[in-house]
């Protein structure tokens, strides 16, 4: 069932059912494989059939469903090969920004600490959609500081299924949260008072691990 969305004067229907569809997708609470009818997205989202199919088809564009006229939509799951190109272009873009950052680490520093902190408390609360939220802005920070634009607008492109893959694993284990919540820290601390080649190792190991999760569920 897709989650209503909150009240907002400002978003067209059609935009509304984007956005709540869009978002149960990237947070996993509509896995890839399940099928929505339009008349249970008209029904969660109090629209009409019309802005959902207009939302279902820039959805489709997107390439995060595939649209059944009259009927519905199928989310598109994330492919074994799809995850593992989108994890291997995080590990050469991420690697090399973890060197590149290194000088101007002090000013992405306090952003950093209240991604973490923020981090923290979507744990506490067991919100899935904030922590992965902030998890994939806590890298965003850091490639960004790097000051490469061209790279930055790169990464930036993965963002839609970076954030599926990261939902789909995470919820696979709680535990997996916690592991997730503390390489974040890591990562911080190294910053604060490590070195660059350990920071640079660190930042590596991190999407290793979650290239060798994605080989593990094969």
């Amino acid at each position: 069932m897709v989650t209503p969305p909150a009240p907002s004067a400002t978003l067209s229907a059609s935009a509304r059912v984007y956005a709540a569809l869009k978002r149960d997708i990237l947070d996993g609470r509509a896995a890839g494989g399940s099928f929505v009818t339009e008349g249970e997205l008209a029904a969660a989202t109090g629209v009409s059939r019309t802005p959902v199919r207009e939302a279902l088809l820039r959805l489709e564009v997107e390439g995060l469903v595939r649209l059944y006229p009259k009927k519905g939509a199928l989310v598109v799951a994330v492919s074994a090969d799809e995850a593992r190109d989108v994890l291997e272009a995080r590990l050469v873009i991420e690697e090399w920004a973890a060197g590149a950052m290194w000088r101007r680490r002090a000013e992405a520093i306090p952003e950093l600490e209240e991604l973490v902190g923020a981090m923290r408390a979507a744990r506490a609360a067991d919100d899935m959609s904030a922590f992965v939220e902030h998890d994939r802005l806590f890298h965003e920070v850091i490639v960004a500081a790097a000051g490469n634009s061209v790279l930055t607008r790169t990464y930036q492109g993965l963002r839609d299924r970076q954030l599926t893959i990261v939902a789909t694993q995470l919820r696979m284990s709680p535990a997996r949260l916690d592991r997730a919540l503390r390489g974040h820290a890591e990562l911080l601390t190294l910053l604060e008072g490590g070195t660059k080649a350990g920071f640079v190792r660190a930042t590596r190991s991190h999407v290793e691990s979650a290239l060798a999760r994605l080989q593990g569920q094969r």
